[in-house]
């Protein structure tokens, strides 16, 4: 329900227009505040940051910056090196001088290359293709020609029943047109299963069927383990895949495959990590986290460019203003997150005798859609602080909250460590038409719903790091696994190879 006083409403802004030109006066030296002015900047902290967060901040530029000067940025590419270094650039300029780097390491590395296909018989046409992260080249650095099997939907079933056939063949998977989160999951929840039949069909290689309308291709990772799979595997475009299929109805179909991935090994990946101490209680965190790394087809715009340049907007105006609050809030720009939340996994490894001291995370984690609320992950005790946070602001409203608990972004290990984490539910276009894909650009961004979530952000923030309890306990590594249990993660945990790591200790609370 909008809650806005529509008597005060005109007075409210006047006031608010005055307080900004004061605060934010002089780009490069503000005058020095007054205790009174200090203090009720503090009171109206949370109406002067989204009022600025909605204005013409430096949010859109910068992520322009990202994404036309940068690209697409793969942890362990250049790029991705490149955007460590700007987003530490654009922080500091910000003016938040707390900000450094932190290194971890990655066992190893995948990197894409020129990919591709054509079908070669009954009739001769290109077929575009884009390889999957994590799978092998194809064999001895040259294209590989073969028999194209039509393997359905990829269940051990299809494979089994082409039994001698597929052995040595190109399999085509076919996929359903993906329209909703839900086939997003599905997508992933089928790989596992998928290529392990195919490598006990004993196949050359894999083409999926594109989820993505028309031509568009997009990098889908389809080994989340922390390995690499032995067998080659790429997405193909949707109405050329529905081609050879039709085309495997009347007789043989033969194609020729090239992808010259490059898998590697070990290196160092960072996270930028930015910080406005707190002025009452400094030791206490709220975390605020989005990744800045990105697939390499497009330039990372929705995932996750936007929000990367939305923390370092919401940083800029928390020193703009002036406003300290009463904990320390933390920035962490993630890197590792399309490799499996490598960068988190780190970060809360590096940190863990500090986890006590993280009151919240809170991850922004899906493009420039408008915010209706937030995943809970299993933790209903942080329903009423959220809504709390946002009742600061006459109309600002985010409660459809779910408890759903989420396994896939960078709240997962915060939550595994028991802290109180959150990830913004955010509608998902233009998300997910765009994802991981080549229209993954800028032009893609919804701004003015960009500014809204930052407005969103920046009082959220505001209002679980000034308030006088923390929103809600952390758990024990018991509550967490009742919780795991009873949202069923530890099915989804055991599917992406997580689940042994939790079990020997190796990621989640320790008390």
């Amino acid at each position: 329900m909008m809650r806005i006083r529509t008597a005060r409403r005109p007075l409210f802004i006047l006031g608010l227009i005055c307080g900004l030109a004061i605060l934010t006066s002089g780009a490069k030296a503000r005058p020095p505040q007054s205790a009174a002015v200090e203090t009720e900047t503090q009171l109206r902290a949370a109406e002067l940051l989204a009022a600025r967060e909605r204005g013409a901040t430096p949010l859109m530029d910068d992520l322009r910056q990202l994404c036309d000067g940068i690209g697409g940025r793969p942890t362990g590419s250049k790029a991705c090196d490149r955007a460590v270094d700007w987003a530490v650039a654009r922080f500091r300029a910000a003016g938040v001088e707390s900000t450094w780097t932190e290194a971890y390491s990655v066992p190893s590395s995948w990197t894409g290359g020129a990919d591709h296909a054509e079908c070669l018989a009954p009739v001769q046409f290109p077929i575009r293709v884009a390889a999957g992260p994590f799978t092998a080249p194809t064999p001895d650095g040259r294209a590989l020609e073969a028999p194209l099997m039509n393997a359905g939907e990829g269940s051990a079933e299809s494979f089994a029943r082409l039994g001698d056939k597929a052995r040595g063949s190109i399999a085509l998977v076919l996929s359903p047109e993906m329209k909703t989160e839900a086939d997003l999951f599905a997508e992933y929840g089928r790989d596992a299963a998928l290529f392990e039949a195919a490598q006990r069909a004993g196949v050359a290689a894999v083409l999926v069927q594109s989820t993505q309308p028309g031509v568009l291709l997009y990098r889908h990772p389809m080994e989340l383990g922390g390995g690499n799979l032995p067998i080659p595997g790429a997405i193909a475009a949707r109405v050329q895949a529905a081609r050879l299929a039709r085309l495997s109805e009347q007789g043989e179909v033969r194609v020729r495959l090239d992808l010259p991935s490059r898998v590697g090994g070990a290196y160092q990946a960072r996270n930028v990590v930015a910080e406005i101490r707190g002025r009452e209680r400094p030791e206490e965190i709220v975390l605020i986290g989005a990744h800045l790394d990105s697939w390499d087809l497009g330039t990372g715009a929705e995932d996750n460019g936007v929000n990367a340049a939305m923390l370092i907007d919401v940083a800029r105006s928390f020193k703009a203003l002036g406003i300290v609050p009463r904990r320390t809030v933390r920035f962490v720009l993630f890197t590792g997150e399309e490799q499996g939340m490598l960068g988190s996994e780190a970060y809360v490894l590096r940190h863990a005798a500090e986890m006590a001291r993280h009151v919240a995370m809170i991850t922004f984690d899906t493009g420039s859609g408008h915010t209706t609320g937030f995943y809970l992950n299993g933790r209903d005790d942080l329903r009423r602080p959220i809504d709390r946070a946002l009742d600061a602001v006459p109309g600002m409203t985010a409660t459809d909250h779910s408890l759903e608990a989420i396994d896939g972004t960078d709240n997962f290990d915060f939550l595994l460590s028991g802290v109180p984490n959150l990830i913004a539910r955010q509608e998902w276009a233009p998300y997910l038409p765009n994802y991981h894909a080549e229209s993954d650009v800028y032009d893609a961004v919804n701004p003015q719903e960009a500014r809204n979530n930052a407005a969103l952000a920046a009082v959220l923030v505001w209002g679980l790091a000034e308030s006088p309890e923390r929103p809600a306990p952390r758990q024990s590594r018991a509550e967490v696994e009742k919780l795991l249990q009873s949202s069923k993660l530890d099915e989804q945990m055991r599917s992406l190879g997580q689940w042994d790591d939790w079990t020997a200790g190796r990621r989640g609370a320790s008390q």
